[in-house]
């Protein structure tokens, strides 16, 4: 008895053949199509420059952070991070010789750093005016730094710290701020160790001016040595910090540096993430972001690609009834549709992968300068000025076969619709 079973083979020539029906009738109404096509092809590209100029933000903003504020994990004491954001030297590390020591035995490099909240003061002559606002002050080793962190290749005016001397480097903004320059001096007021009041005379020898906002508007850096004798901190500090790949997994680097110091009472080891909860919160909108505007794109698709397949089956209904008289059968009809629905999206995805790294290539590139916008907002984006988007080959593969995908779904109602039709209904229709 012979089989009624279809062999893959022609099963596969069957797709072919409605594929190539369907890609002919993409074109029988070329004006319904570039129109339908053009508007998916401007929402994927709109999808595929938000998502670059996002992931841009994201990764600079990873990147500045790890370069001038935290390393990619620090060694802090166990009660510090809750109350990092106070700036106070309650909760320090004692024993941070000892522990740089077996870090850099291990082959890291660290920069320990004191970072206190403190007034800075400064007066009429040499400053336009007198005053005082609050700012952030980071007690350095210059000679270790570096190792770390970025800020020695950023001077924009003057030097950088020399250890030993009651200097300090200031960030750009702050300086324009109150009027400063190289050579003026100012005061900090802050408070010690043992919470006594102190004042601090320093010298300006340099200002910063860095791609971090936090670090342009409030930081003060002086030499670690000097802030030890004027805080009273005994050796200790408050972060050591270690330097980690950018863009990566540190989960590893904070395992190892977490064995090394297990050895040591009273600190715990924490990765940037959980020094700047701000920044880990707006990338995670920034996901929220790509995902609503991939829903736009739905929208824009589902009444674009749905109008023009409903006028498609609406006016060939005769003819899609001729073709269910010479044989083909309800599937075969649907998947005719539904590969037309196909081929408009891919056309739409096609134009719209060359429109959008035509937008990308301009992002990363050129960049969209913001001027003072970011000088003035706190967003929780470590960027000045200009911002840049940043290549992601994920999302053009995404905006393809969300392209395809989009069309052939929108499309299904009204193929639907027409595939329940009787024949001689369809043959009757005029």
């Amino acid at each position: 008895m012979a089989s009624n079973k279809r062999t893959p083979r022609a099963f596969w020539n069957e797709l072919a053949a409605d594929g190539a029906m369907a890609w002919r009738n993409v074109f029988r109404h070329t004006k319904r199509t570039l129109i339908t096509a053009g508007a998916l092809a401007i929402g994927l590209m709109s999808y595929l420059a938000m998502d670059s100029l996002l992931k841009g933000m994201s990764v600079d903003s990873e990147r500045n952070l790890m370069w001038y504020e935290t390393g990619a994990v620090q060694v802090i004491d166990t009660e510090y991070l809750e109350e990092r954001n106070e700036r106070s030297l309650d909760h320090l590390v004692e024993q941070s010789e000892q522990i740089e020591a077996a870090l850099q035995a291990a082959g890291y490099a660290t920069a320990p750093r004191t970072v206190f909240a403190a007034d800075l003061i400064v007066f009429r002559d040499p400053y336009p005016e007198d005053g005082s606002l609050p700012v952030i002050a980071h007690a350095i080793d210059p000679e270790r730094d570096g190792q770390v962190y970025r800020l020695s290749d950023r001077i924009s005016q003057g030097r950088y710290l020399r250890p030993d001397r009651d200097e300090a480097l200031i960030g750009s903004w702050l300086a324009e701020d109150i009027g400063a320059e190289p050579g003026f001096y100012l005061t900090l007021v802050t408070r010690t160790a043992d919470g006594v009041f102190q004042t601090i005379d320093v010298e300006i020898v340099g200002i910063v001016d860095t791609p971090n906002p936090i670090v342009n508007r409030a930081a003060v850096y002086l030499p670690l040595q000097v802030a030890e004798y004027y805080l009273e901190t005994d050796g200790a500090v408050a972060e050591i910090a270690i330097d980690g790949p950018t863009g990566g997994n540190l989960r590893h680097l904070k395992g190892n540096v977490a064995q090394i110091v297990a050895g040591f009472p009273g600190v715990t080891v924490v990765d940037w993430r959980e020094l700047a909860p701000e920044l880990v919160a707006a990338q995670q909108g920034d996901v929220v972001g790509s995902v609503v505007i991939l829903g736009l794109v739905f929208i824009i698709a589902a009444v674009g690609v749905g109008n023009t397949m409903l006028m498609a089956t609406m006016e060939r209904t005769r003819e899609l009834g001729t073709l269910r008289a010479l044989g083909m059968n309800r599937w075969q009809i649907l998947r005719m549709l539904l590969l037309e629905a196909g081929g408009v999206g891919l056309i739409g995805a096609v134009v719209g992968l060359v429109l959008g790294g035509a937008a990308v290539a301009a992002l990363v590139y050129i960049g969209i300068d913001y001027g003072d916008l970011l000088r003035d907002a706190n967003v929780g984006y470590r960027m000045t000025q200009i911002v840049r988007g940043a290549w992601n080959l994920t999302a053009f593969a995404v905006s393809v076969v969300a392209g395809v995908a989009i069309a052939m779904t929108t499309a299904l109602v009204p193929a639907l619709r027409t595939t329940r039709v009787e024949v001689a209904s369809a043959l009757r229709d005029q």
